[in-house]
């Protein structure tokens, strides 16, 4: 077997900018790119090379020689290893700085998109503590630093109740306190694996595929809510109810307490069966005057109170009237439709996921709105000239897709439609630039606003507004 040819260490790198994945980018005198873990635009750094490819080298800090004037101590003791917030290390207004920086060069770059006006970045009034959902897995053999490897002392206990490495998938760090989700839920990991150590159930082995603990969901609402969510790989009553009532005892004030006992490869929970072992089924989230039921299965955005600006945002931009027919496609829970149906005649909403369509017609009917339809299936194939002979044709779209943004199929159909307005919303500018590139044959793009809502990492929101050119 070749060993690989270590590469010698860069010294002095100057980072000039943020790679899309929240790592420090700077250029060596040669001009070859360097992406840099936990380095910061303004940082000055002795960089150890990890990897070559092709065009670029990618490396961790070996040192410092200048820090970044917007360079700040971490809140976070897991910060670096776990993977979770990329940017703890940053100053929040510049964290803001750089999210507006990466839509912008997203929609200019990538989607050759030029924007009548930008409006300015909305940060969080509260950058800890938003996160209302975290799924946290179990592991036999956790994460060890290297101290503890090189350490003289014998580590005893491998369990770990945490997330996983960065493009490790079974490797788990054990995370003592996770600062951007609420007390409660810090409160009830924790429990789970003390508990779990003390009676000494067995921690999920991911490579031997063995063990009884597999995975922890914890969700919350901003009304006090809270729901527990274990995912077990097989059976075992005797262990599984020592558990559950011992969480019943000791939180007493939990809404919704489920299990799910999954037997397959994976963790996915699509295809499981979700047990309701005490309380509801649901938790219910409250967005002003509106009501949604979350369920184990459901998407909600995550950081609900940031949620509601997004949605007051997007209702103001795309500016419809009482007599207007809207689309609403990749509706999810049908939130976004339901927070706009006032404004307009009557909301078209479409989502692939059964179980969120299911939620929304009953979230619907529960919020007493009448004038929204939701309809299920694959978007390219249920969003076609049919669907639109049998709603009639929009006054306004929007259009809220996954991270990998929309099939081609949907933006050809979107062409061939021609509605007035699209408003675009994405969590990813990049997939985001690239559809309206595809789009700019028949719409000029007129408001780019960028919304965070996930302080501390990367992530960023944006909303586009579009307009035909008819």
């Amino acid at each position: 077997m070749r060993r690989k040819t270590p590469q010698p260490p860069i010294n002095k790198l100057t980072i000039d900018g943020i790679a899309q994945k929240g790592k420090g980018v700077g250029r060596t005198e040669e001009g070859q790119v360097v992406f840099v873990k936990g380095a910061i635009p303004g940082d000055v750094v002795d960089v150890t090379v990890q990897k070559k490819r092709r065009r670029h080298l990618e490396g961790v800090v070996a040192a410092f020689d200048t820090e970044s004037p917007d360079r700040t101590a971490p809140t976070c003791s897991h910060f670096g290893v776990c993977g979770g917030c990329t940017w703890q290390q940053m100053h929040y207004d510049a964290q803001l700085r750089h999210k507006q920086e990466e839509v912008n060069n997203a929609l200019t770059r990538i989607g050759n998109v030029s924007i009548a006006t930008t409006l300015p970045i909305i940060g969080c009034k509260e950058t800890f503590g938003y996160r209302n959902k975290m799924e946290f897995s179990f592991s036999a053999k956790r994460w060890l630093t290297a101290e503890e490897i090189n350490g003289e002392n014998t580590i005893d206990d491998r369990t770990a109740l945490g997330f996983h490495i960065p493009g490790m998938w079974d490797k788990i760090v054990d995370i003592e306190y996770c600062h951007i989700q609420p007390e409660i839920p810090n409160q009830i990991r924790n429990e789970v694996k003390r508990f779990a150590r003390e009676h000494s159930l067995s921690f999920y082995d991911a490579r031997a595929k063995e063990g009884f603990l597999r995975s922890l969901m914890l969700r919350t609402t901003s009304t006090g809510e809270t729901m527990v969510v274990i995912q077990f790989f097989h059976e075992d009553k005797e262990a599984r109810l020592m558990l559950l009532d011992h969480l019943i005892a000791t939180f007493p004030s939990l809404t919704s307490l489920q299990y799910i006992i999954n037997e397959k490869a994976n963790d996915s929970i699509y295809d499981q069966k979700v047990y309701c072992y005490h309380g509801s089924a649901y938790i219910t989230e409250h967005m002003g005057e509106l009501a949604f039921q979350i369920t184990p299965k459901a998407f909600y955005q995550t950081n609900p109170t940031q949620a509601a600006v997004l949605y007051a945002k997007a209702l103001e931009l795309i500016d419809i009237k009482k007599t207007d027919l809207v689309y609403d496609l990749y509706t999810g829970l049908g939130t976004i439709a339901q927070y706009i149906a006032h404004a307009c005649k009557k909301v078209v909403g479409v989502e692939s996921v059964p179980d969120a369509i299911d939620a929304a017609r009953k979230n619907a009917k529960r919020n007493t709105i009448d004038n929204a339809t939701f309809e299920v299936g694959d978007m390219r194939k249920v969003f076609t000239s049919a669907f639109v002979k049998k709603h009639g044709n929009p006054d306004a779209i929007i259009v809220d897709p996954p991270r990998d943004g929309m099939h081609k199929d949907v933006i050809n159909q979107l062409l061939e439609i021609k509605s007035p307005k699209i408003l675009y919303i994405s969590c990813n500018p990049a997939t985001q630039a690239r559809d309206i590139e595809l789009l700019k044959e028949a719409y000029d793009a007129q408001i780019s606003q960028a919304v965070d809502m996930f302080p501390h990492t990367q992530h960023i929101e944006n909303i586009v507004l579009l307009t035909s050119k008819k």
